[in-house]
């Protein structure tokens, strides 16, 4: 605990500022005072007393936790407990010893003390800052940031990236005329800042919520959000194809900026936009921003060590080594040598030293041979420089493309992101001052972690087990195996397409190769599941994370379309579990599985512990627990399962046929028709299909012959598990009588926004009710059908954010 021998330093460092007060536990209770993130105890609290001499603080007695805010004139007094701010320029906006507000909190609430911004309450849209000097846009910049971090402290968010591009945003909306001049944020989760400036901040405490503000840009909520993302690599075509069509419509102004990092740049179509732009030699600039964290988290043991993956970091990190910084003075008379009468000289490479790069160093030049006019690096927090050498750019009349490199710190300017490992890129709610995250309840483990446990199980007893990752090893669970197998791991950077080709290229050599990567991210590498792994029949396991929907990233993260996407293809097998029972033995199951290539997917969440196996799908656990990865065998291919049967005797029997994670719902829904007693005239069967590929036929055509329905129930858009029974069922004739009739419920054909995953999956309709529901209908019990629907589900609100 430093003692603050010179008050005027902390009066200094307190200029502006908020502080919270709290007391701790114990005899002698410490006052612990917090200004950007750093604790000074200047005084103590006892017997309801405070004794802060030096900076004009008295509390009256009676107080026991207290947090106040700096707001003139705005005064609550509970408890007779009052707080006066004397002595202390800018805390209480000038007035001496002004009242600030105060309220007495609830036990366990943490107190949320927000900073003053005079500066950023008069500005709505870019247009509030273009007449700003420098020193009132620094001033801007760091009320921004303490917007930024008071806001996603109540609703969760990526947090450090935001941070970390603060004033490069203030810069690019200073010296740009947008929307008009175009800002393509890639990725887009860092856009934050973009966002508070165009027109959005009073949004804020909707930040991913249902009806709420999105995560990322997006185009159908402002006129400031060109390009919508969410995925990453995209910014520079988006950038290229815009500049293009500015040219060929006269606009003009062609100022067309992409923001992209170190991350996103591994992906290869950025390559590929870069190559195309300087072959086009077409005006637009490419802002590189360089923050070190390529993976998330960077730093996970894998074959090639903890560096961040990806020769470019390497390269962009030994020029920022070995070169300083640039400033305005040096770029602006590197930005001269734009002009068309020298576009020659420039290709001749005459200037290698003005343009930031170092003779022979293998790979400076990358961005000049590509066509590239290279600037860097520049310090991408120092607004004395980047503002003029922004202005620089805008003004040049070259049509040469422009990457201009700035380095910045994720997290830059709050320190308990800067202290953690991952910088805090993901958050929960968390506590302002220490940047601790609420808990959540403890609970059986992720999908993820039992995935990545198995997986453990698997590699211990088989070295040709290998794991795969494309820059989400924490996503994926990837960095719990590289931690045991680091010569096993292998994070690709943003490389989908290279990842599952790298994958089939191990499968060649005998290799076990598990390509764990996000549902939606997949996508990215579809020609290469198709041609590289399906076609020659190579056993790549692909692991499908966050597969149906996934909650406040909303519809660019949803994985919504590999049932449809993966389905379609001959020779391969698709498993989906309910469970993580289920999760530990199809794994097993792709293990096995040698002469072709194989899918699990499962759902974001946690599994159901031993209480919940026991009480919701019936499994007996001698030893109460859940079994290891060790303990488990595999899952006979193609072999579903019955989890209950109807009733022989009721008059109408329907049959419930799930596929993945809605079995838990499918099941409700057969209480929800039956009753508790089970009295009711229709009974219910409900089956667990666990494979889409190869069908149970055996087991559909059972049901199809005892029931009067089958509801098919999957996580997973139109085209798949319900359309693979449908057409079976077709061709075999099942349906030709007419006695049974199928219903399949999927994913609704439209985009399902953020918001808690129970709020979309009551939206989509595939809750319980609504499984009951469709139920109901199709054997003509209209009546009892409104009568579910009625049923109110518990859990659509409150639940906790969540994040990629």
């Amino acid at each position: 605990r430093p003692r603050l021998q010179d008050k005027q330093r902390l009066l200094r460092e307190a200029r502006g500022l908020s502080c919270g007060l709290r007391r701790s536990n114990g005899s002698e209770k410490p006052l612990g005072w917090s200004v950007e993130g750093r604790m000074f105890v200047s005084g103590h609290v006892s017997a309801g007393k405070v004794a802060l001499v030096t900076v004009g603080l008295a509390c009256l007695p009676g107080a026991d936790s207290f947090g106040f805010a700096p707001s003139a004139g705005a005064f609550t007094q509970r408890s007779h407990a009052a707080v006066r701010v004397g002595g202390m320029p800018g805390v209480s906006r000038g007035r001496v010893g002004a009242p600030v507000g105060l309220r007495m909190m609830s036990e366990g609430e943490e107190p949320l003390v927000k900073k003053p911004k005079p500066t950023l309450d008069k500005v709505n849209f870019p247009e509030d800052i273009k007449g700003l000097s420098i020193e009132q846009l620094k001033k801007l910049s760091d009320e921004l940031r303490w917007e930024v971090i008071e806001a996603v402290s109540q609703t969760g968010g990526h947090l450090s990236s935001s941070l970390g591009v603060v004033e490069l945003t203030v810069a690019l909306h200073h010296v740009f005329d947008t929307p008009t001049d175009k800002l393509i944020w890639d990725v887009a989760h860092q856009a934050y800042p973009h966002k508070m400036l165009t027109g959005r901040r009073d949004r804020f405490p909707s930040l991913r919520q249902w009806a709420g503000l999105s995560g990322f840009t997006k185009r159908s909520e402002s006129e400031y959000d060109c390009f919508g993302a969410g995925h990453s690599s995209t910014s520079i075509s988006a950038a290229l194809g815009m500049s293009v069509g500015k040219e060929l419509t006269g606009q003009a102004s062609n100022n067309c900026i992409a923001i992209i990092g170190d991350g996103a740049i591994t992906g290869g179509m950025a390559y590929e936009a870069i190559n195309h732009a300087g072959y086009l030699h077409q005006r637009m600039i490419v802002i590189l921003n360089e923050n070190g964290q390529v993976s998330l988290p960077t730093g996970t043991p894998s074959a090639a060590g903890v560096q961040p993956v990806g020769a470019l970091s390497g390269t962009t990190s030994r020029m920022l080594a070995s070169r300083q910084f640039q400033d305005a003075r040096e770029v602006a008379k590197r930005v001269s040598k734009l002009l068309p009468s020298d576009l020659q000289r420039i290709a001749r490479k005459v200037d290698e030293f003005g343009r930031g790069f170092v003779s022979g160093e293998e790979g400076a030049v990358l961005f000049e041979e590509l066509g590239f006019y290279y600037l860097g690096p520049i310090d991408g927090h120092d607004l004395d420089n980047l503002i003029p050498i922004l202005e620089e750019l805008r003004d040049s009349k070259s049509t040469k493309p422009v990457l201009l490199h700035v380095k910045t710190e994720k997290g830059y300017g709050y320190q308990p992101a800067l202290k953690a490992s991952d910088r805090m890129h993901g958050v929960g709610k968390f506590d302002v001052a220490t940047g601790k995250q609420a808990a959540g309840k403890p609970g059986p483990d992720t999908y993820t972690k039992t995935f990545a446990n198995t997986l453990c199980e698997l590699a211990r007893v088989d070295p040709a087990v290998c794991g795969i990752t494309a820059a989400m090893p924490g996503g994926t669970g990837m960095d719990i195996f590289g931690k045991f197998f680091p010569k096993r791991t292998f994070d690709v950077g943003i490389a989908e397409q290279h990842a599952v080709t790298f994958a089939a290229g191990m499968a060649v050599e005998g290799l076990k190769p598990f390509c764990a990567v996000y549902s939606t991210f997949l996508q990215r590498g579809y020609d290469q599941v198709v041609h590289d792994a399906v076609l020659q029949k190579l056993p790549v396991r692909f692991i499908l994370d966050r597969a149906g929907l996934v909650g406040n990233d909303g519809p660019t993260h949803h994985g919504c379309f590999d049932l449809a996407y993966m389905g379609c293809l001959p020779g391969i097998v698709i498993m989906a579990p309910s469970d993580e029972i289920e999760l530990m033995r199809m794994l097993r199951t792709a293990h096995e599985i040698d002469d072709m290539p194989s899918v699990v997917r499962y759902p974001r969440g946690s599994g159901y512990g031993a209480e919940g196996l026991k009480k919701v799908f019936g499994y007996e656990l001698p030893e109460g627990r859940v079994p290891t990865p060790a303990e488990v065998t595999s899952v006979p291919i193609g072999q579903g399962r019955i989890m209950r049967n109807a009733d022989p005797s009721c008059k109408k029997k329907v049959a419930i046929l799930s596929m993945g994670g809605r079995l838990v719902e499918s099941l409700r829904a057969a209480k929800l028709i039956e009753g508790e007693d089970g009295s009711g005239e229709i009974g219910v069967t409900v089956a667990d299909a666990r494979f889409m590929k190869p069908l149970d036929t055996d087991l559909i055509g059972d049901l199809a012959s005892d029931h009067d329905a089958i509801v098919t129930v999957e996580e997973g858009s139109i085209g798949g598990f319900g359309d693979q029974v449908l057409h079976f069922m077709a061709h075999e004739g099942l349906l030709d009588s007419g006695k049974c009739k199928v219903r399949p419920m999927v994913i609704p054909d439209m985009w399902i926004e953020a918001g808690t995953q129970n709020q979309q999956y009551d939206f989509a309709g595939l809750q319980a009710k609504h499984i009951a529901a469709t139920a109901l209908r199709v054997v003509d019990k209209h009546g009892e059908a409104l009568e579910v629907l009625a049923v109110q589900e518990k859990g659509l609100k409150n639940q906790a954010p969540t994040i990629a």
